[in-house]
């Protein structure tokens, strides 16, 4: 999170709060050649240039998420009836704004904290039955707030 807090200290909280939680506004894109690349990052390599995500949005998640959700996260159910997602945060509200049907706004206020389970109980039709977090009302809200306030100048 220091990396956070310079780029706050340098562009405002504000600017930090809109990149981080919009929908659709991307952060300054990386350079090709930033040690921060997924260039530099080996797993990736059998992606062109051009695949290769320097920058991204919430909707750009969802855009490069949801047809792996459909296509093997929803399979996996026909065979399971239980599984479990670990994912970065971004992936994880992509996820829950799609099931919700949040609004772009909606999903800007809604923090998902760290290491907390986030249960999705679906239909048979695979819809949305039931969410909720597996987290005491105490310990969820001071982790949430945590979460709001990660981009905040300490």
């Amino acid at each position: 999170m220091q990396m956070v807090a310079e780029t706050a200290a340098k562009y405002g909280d504000d600017q930090v709060l809109l990149w981080r939680r919009s929908f659709d506004v991307q952060p300054p894109a990386l350079d090709m050649h930033d040690e921060r690349s997924p260039r530099m990052d080996p797993r990736y390599n059998e992606l062109t240039d051009e695949q290769v995500p320097l920058t991204e949005s919430l909707k750009d998640t969802i855009e490069r998420l949801m047809p792996y959700y459909q296509n093997v996260i929803l399979k996996a159910l026909g065979e399971h009836d239980e599984i479990m997602i670990v994912a970065h945060g971004n992936s994880l509200r992509g996820i829950v704004k799609e099931l919700r049907g949040m609004t772009n706004e909606e999903i800007i206020k809604f923090n998902i904290p760290t290491g907390i389970p986030y249960l999705f109980e679906l239909n048979d039709d695979l819809t949305l039955a039931n969410d909720r977090f597996l987290a005491d009302e105490k310990t969820l809200k001071k982790l949430m707030d945590e979460v709001a306030n990660q981009g905040n100048k300490k």
